[in-house]
C-alpha cells in the first residue's frame, strides 16, 4: 500500500492504521457504499483523518483545539481532500452538541480517555454515533507500557508508583492523566454495546529500542515494523504495549 493511502509508515501509526484500514474495506463491503461517514474524536490536525480521506470517505474531526482544526484545514487542502474533511470545535463529552447520534458508519476515539474525567461515559458518546454495526476504533495509553520504561529508565519508585496508582500515573510529573489494562479498556467497550472483535498492543518495542540503533543500520525500520505487527495481535504482549488499541463493532 502507498504512503498516499496511509499515514507516514512509522512506528507510530503503522500498526493501527492497518486494523483501520482493513475494517473501513469491510464496513464498504457491509454496507454496500464505497463512501463512509466517519468521526474522529480528538481528531488533531488529521493524522488519521486525512489519510481516511483519501480513501473516499467523508470524515468529521471534533476537536477541542482550534489550531488544530485550523491545521487540519489546511492540511486537507494541500491534501487535495478538503471537500470530504470537516472540522467542528468540541470534546466527546460534549458531542451531540456538535454531531447527530447514530450518524457515522465508523468513529475513531485515539488518545482521548486518558484525557476525560469519565472514559465510561466516552466511550458511551463514541458507541452512540455509531450506526447499527458500525466500527469503532479506541486508541488509549497503556499502563504495562510505562511501567516498564520507568524501570528500564532506572526509575523503579516510579515504576511501582504507575502499577499501583489507579489511574496508572508514576507520579505528579506524569504528563499523561490515566492509562489502561488491556481488561478495563475491552470492558469499557462491551459495557457501551460494542462486541470486541480484536485487541492489538502497540509501540511494544518502539519506544525501548535506541533511535539510533534504527536510524543507522539498513532496513532497520522495516524489520522493527514488522516486529511489532507480528506482536501486536498476540496478549503476552499487551501488558508491554505503550499504546493499546481496541476495535469492536455496535451490535445490531
Amino acid at each position: 500500500m502507498s504512503d498516499q493511502l496511509r499515514p507516514r509508515a512509522s512506528l507510530r501509526t503503522a500498526v493501527v492504521w492497518e486494523v483501520l484500514k482493513d475494517a473501513l474495506e469491510r464496513r464498504v463491503k457491509a454496507t454496500g457504499r464505497e463512501a463512509l461517514d466517519v468521526l474522529d474524536t480528538g481528531g488533531g490536525t488529521g493524522n488519521f483523518a486525512v489519510p481516511v480521506a483519501r480513501l473516499g470517505h467523508r470524515v468529521t474531526v471534533v476537536d477541542p483545539s482550534p489550531n488544530a482544526l485550523f491545521a487540519l484545514e489546511r492540511r486537507a487542502d494541500e491534501a487535495g481532500v478538503a471537500d470530504r474533511v470537516r472540522g467542528v470545535q468540541g470534546d466527546i463529552l460534549g458531542l451531540f452538541e456538535v454531531v447527530d447520534r447514530a450518524d457515522y458508519d465508523a468513529v475513531l476515539c485515539h488518545g482521548v480517555l486518558e484525557y476525560v474525567d469519565d472514559p465510561a461515559e466516552g466511550v458511551r458518546h463514541a458507541v452512540d454515533a455509531l450506526r447499527p454495526s458500525g466500527a469503532l476504533s479506541l486508541l488509549g495509553a497503556g499502563l504495562g507500557g510505562a511501567v516498564l520504561a520507568r524501570a528500564l529508565a532506572g526509575h523503579f519508585a516510579e515504576a511501582r508508583q504507575a502499577l499501583t496508582d489507579p489511574a496508572g500515573r508514576w507520579g505528579d510529573g506524569d504528563p499523561v492523566p490515566r492509562r489502561f489494562t488491556a481488561d478495563q479498556l475491552t470492558g469499557l467497550v462491551a459495557d457501551a454495546g460494542v462486541a470486541v472483535g480484536a485487541v492489538h498492543g502497540v509501540r511494544v518495542f518502539a519506544d525501548l529500542v535506541p533511535g539510533v540503533l534504527v536510524d543507522t543500520q539498513p532496513g532497520a525500520m522495516e524489520e522493527l515494523l514488522r516486529l511489532e505487527a507480528a506482536v501486536a495481535e498476540l496478549p503476552a504482549f499487551h501488558s508491554v504495549a505503550t499504546q493499546l488499541h481496541v476495535l469492536g463493532e455496535k451490535r445490531p
